[in-house]
């Protein structure tokens, strides 16, 4: 098959980016029968608040890491996005089959909004908070609040609201068919994404004629893995840096995070041990970690679990499995032109392919003379 996926740069890669993408990309890398494609999406990050002076480093470094991580250029076809200019011409073109109402209906779209609302909860408390911190206040002190909320909403609107956060589901079905991939590894939240994508196919075929297949979604099962410091909430750099496990961590850090790490949020709920389980098979590869596995879930289940025994052999667990990353990372490092280079070999070879497409759909579209 030939199989197409990207990944935003947007700061260092955690254990959840690993276990949600690139450990299934490496799978499907080694079966000899795929054409795997897998690009640096900088075009998709930047319909998000970024640092222009930070960003061209962001992206050299998830390069880095791609190839650290075992990415081969001579197996697969790593790329910029941003570097092969056919991908949103390609996406201009789906935006005149593309209803709008088809867009608001995108739940993703949705969830970032809902994200600046958290945000804003974070900051300010939730509604009874707010009811009662303005009880015994007076009408202006009342006026005063109310106007320093809405001001603090109408900001954080400004971050988040543009057309690209609104149209890149578009830009993404451009991304997927313009190598006309067969299948795309996705995770529950993009499947939706990807019937779109389906579906511009399908309109666009009826309309001027079959140019484009239908891809399929290869569904990676992955574990949700959470915060370490609110199991509540999914491992993200946004929620500090405690909260998550970088690839580029120390073993010392590694093990400092997990054994301040929460593991039991209270009132019986003990979300904390079951996501530092979920973490310890996800990275359980051999028939003894397996095992172990099974003997720390056993006693968790029985209350018996002793977390000054569990959390320093997760710890080494983790750490073991990026230690060929972390030497490889400091050696990719300190050759980057040697990682530029293979950027730039491989949109050569991905640029073939997408200009070859889009020509056929200019042909088809009427624009070619």
């Amino acid at each position: 098959m030939k199989i197409i996926s990207g990944i935003q740069p947007s700061g260092e890669l955690h254990i959840g980016n690993y276990l949600g993408a690139i450990k299934n990309w490496l799978k499907l890398q080694a079966d000899p029968a795929n054409e795997c494609l897998f690009f640096i999406a900088d075009y998709h990050s930047i319909t998000q608040a970024y640092n222009p002076k930070k960003k061209s480093g962001e992206i050299l470094d998830l390069a880095i890491d791609l190839l650290a991580l075992g990415l081969n250029p001579k197996k697969s076809v790593i790329f910029q996005q941003s570097q092969i200019p056919y991908h949103t011409e390609l996406a201009w073109i789906f935006n005149t089959i593309t209803p709008t109402g088809e867009l608001a209906q995108m739940t993703q779209f949705k969830d970032k909004f809902q994200v600046m609302f958290d945000h804003f909860d974070e900051k300010h408390g939730n509604e009874k908070q707010f009811i009662d911190s303005i009880e015994d206040t007076t009408a202006e002190n009342l006026t005063i609040k109310v106007n320093e909320q809405v001001s603090d909403l109408r900001e954080k609107i400004k971050k988040f609201d543009n057309v690209g956060l609104f149209d890149y589901p578009v830009l993404m079905a451009a991304d997927i068919l313009i190598y006309k991939a067969d299948a795309v590894p996705v995770g529950e939240d993009q499947i939706q994404h990807l019937e779109l994508t389906r579906n511009l196919a399908r309109r666009f075929n009826t309309k001027f004629g079959k140019t484009f297949s239908e891809p399929e979604s290869l569904l990676t099962e992955t574990p949700r893995i959470m915060s370490l410091t609110d199991p509540t909430k999914k491992m993200s750099k946004s929620h500090g840096e405690k909260s998550y496990i970088a690839l580029k961590d120390s073993p010392e850090k590694i093990a400092q995070k997990i054994k301040s790490a929460v593991s039991d949020i209270g009132g019986g709920k003990d979300k904390g041990g079951d996501n530092l389980l979920s973490i310890f098979k996800a990275f359980s590869e051999t028939k003894s970690e397996k095992s172990e596995y099974e003997k720390f879930k056993n006693n968790h289940n029985t209350g018996e679990l002793k977390y000054a025994e569990f959390k320093p052999r997760l710890s080494e667990l983790v750490a073991n499995n990026f230690s060929e990353y972390r030497k490889k990372h400091a050696e990719l490092s300190k050759n980057k032109k040697y990682v530029k280079k293979i950027l730039a070999e491989c949109a050569e070879k991905a640029s073939v392919i997408a200009e070859k497409t889009l020509k056929e759909v200019k042909e088809k579209i009427g624009l070619l003379i």
